[in-house]
């Protein structure tokens, strides 16, 4: 792969993005211009489904603003800043440290800055892992590594085709599932989080998706007192993040 066709996580051109899907090396997503059923595409259109790698359709003109002056043939790929683990993964850590998972499912968060913050607040408050969808949703990127602080290094992050799939197997087990919304019932601090924990923050544009919805146990909201109606999705997950270490150090403290 020659070194003029890669751009820090971008990789360019049908040739190099086959060697990239044949690598080792964890590949975020691929944007193909054109259509995936041409010849010329479909060794590439094989390998990413076979690798389970998103395809995100779209045009020549979006391409071209990725990858300006770059001979890219209308098709791109990006790689992961990190590798990705499983959902059984984040729990076999919290089994290994003898504590109930403490798990966040960032739900269809495209902005890199949050989700950085997300795994920043996630690490620094005891958090096993956080889940995200592998569509419709930021990956590991490297502007998602930055604005992370270095917590990207130490966080596990989960990347799976279906949240509501993941989110009925943590139920499975016994794992409790709190919904970040700011109409929600309960304040965030009188909740209580004993057990499993399985925190879902979603987008600030539409917050948690529908179905997800459905799979919420509880919905926790943060009382606002200014003219802004709502916070970010990382500050407010971090709000609720702190809640959750606060009460299980507490728990600590009392059973030593």
């Amino acid at each position: 792969m020659s070194q003029e066709n890669v751009q820090q996580d971008l990789v360019v051109g049908k040739n190099n993005v086959t060697e990239l899907l044949m690598s080792e090396q964890t590949v975020d997503r691929v944007l193909l211009a054109g259509d995936p059923k041409n010849k010329n595409y479909k060794k590439i259109v094989a390998l990413c489904k076979d690798k389970g790698v998103p395809i995100v359709h779209t045009d020549m003109s979006a391409i071209n603003r990725k990858a300006p002056n770059m001979n890219h043939q209308g098709i791109i790929a990006f790689c992961a800043q990190k590798e990705y683990v499983s959902v059984e993964e984040i729990l076999s850590i919290a089994e290994q440290r003898g504590e109930a998972p403490f798990i966040i499912i960032a739900d269809e968060i495209v902005d890199p800055h949050n989700l950085g913050a997300i795994l920043r607040s996630a690490d620094a408050f005891g958090a096993h892992g956080v889940i995200i969808s592998k569509r419709r949703a930021v990956g590991l990127t490297p502007s998602v590594a930055k604005a992370s602080g270095g917590a990207i290094h130490y966080v596990p992050v989960a990347r799976v085709a279906n949240l509501v799939q993941a989110v009925e197997e943590l139920k499975e087990k016994n794992i409790w599932v709190y919904g970040c919304d700011m109409a929600g019932k309960n304040v965030y601090y009188q909740q209580d989080y004993s057990g499993g924990v399985a925190l879902i923050v979603g987008s600030e544009e539409v917050g948690i998706s529908r179905l997800l919805r459905e799979q919420c146990d509880f919905f926790v909201r943060i009382p606002m007192k200014g003219k802004i109606s709502c916070l970010n999705a990382s500050v407010a997950a971090s709000v609720i993040m702190q809640e959750v270490s606060k009460q299980r150090t507490r728990e600590e403290a009392n059973l030593e």
